[in-house]
């Protein structure tokens, strides 16, 4: 029977070698292709002060594989977005500790074709909130880079706005940014180390000093975070 087998298993090999020879313009590729223009885009920036082991569901589904903490991104460095339909999303973000004293955050978002977006997680755990903010990736033509600014301080009482000085430009670059609120992309000098120092609006006070270069045709977010109180610092991540 085994020499039956493999014989036959040889005519139809070349059977099919044959076919395939002779029919090679009429094959269609059918592997299954991944459909951009069918998605949206998006990430999740954890900035709620005294955040751990969160995880974000989309419809039911976990979409990060590593627990985040306050200050963590995913997806992470070198990965921009996580994708998926687009569509009316319902999310789900918690803490996955039996015992956690983090309050569960659910919330939907209506996520348009080929956009990608920034869902910010803010305040504490006691009263975790979030905002789903559009993120506009254009990529330079020159050699800039793209910046832009997000404030995500905490405290249960309204605070001033920040102002955020450059000491490259020798000015500020925002003015009077309050909580929860993020501003567009502005073009950035790459390849050049530059300081920014963090105000209250108004005040010559810097609060955090922040150094770095950026990449050419990258876009980052830069978060100011933390407590209002206690401690606050700048975190920035890449956006593309």
């Amino acid at each position: 029977m085994k020499k039956i087998y493999s014989f036959s298993l040889i005519v139809a090999t070349g059977l099919v070698v044959f076919s395939g020879i002779g029919c090679r313009k009429s094959i269609v590729d059918t592997t299954p292709q991944n459909d951009l223009d069918n998605k949206t885009f998006a990430q999740v920036f954890v900035a709620t002060v005294n955040a751990s082991r969160n995880f974000v569901y989309a419809d039911g589904a976990q979409i990060n594989g590593v627990a985040l903490s306050s200050g963590s991104v995913f997806p992470g460095t070198g990965l921009y977005a996580f994708t998926f339909p687009a569509g009316l999303r319902a999310f789900l973000v918690k803490d996955t500790l039996p015992a956690t004293t983090q309050v569960p955050i659910s919330f939907a978002e209506n996520l348009q074709l080929g956009k990608n977006y920034t869902i910010f997680m803010y305040d504490t755990i006691t009263t975790p909130k979030q905002k789903t903010v559009l993120t506009n990736i254009v990529v330079p033509t020159d050699s800039t880079a793209r910046l832009r600014f997000a404030n995500f301080v905490y405290n249960p009482t309204a605070v001033p706005g920040i102002d955020i000085f450059s000491y490259l430009r020798n000015t500020n670059v925002v003015t009077d940014l309050k909580v929860s609120e993020v501003t567009d992309f502005i073009p950035y000098a790459s390849g050049i180390t530059d300081t920014l120092y963090i105000r209250e609006t108004g005040t010559l006070t810097n609060i955090v000093k922040f150094t770095s270069s950026y990449t050419t045709k990258r876009s980052y977010t830069l978060v100011y975070r933390g407590s209002y109180r206690g401690t606050k610092l700048a975190t920035l991540f890449t956006n593309r």
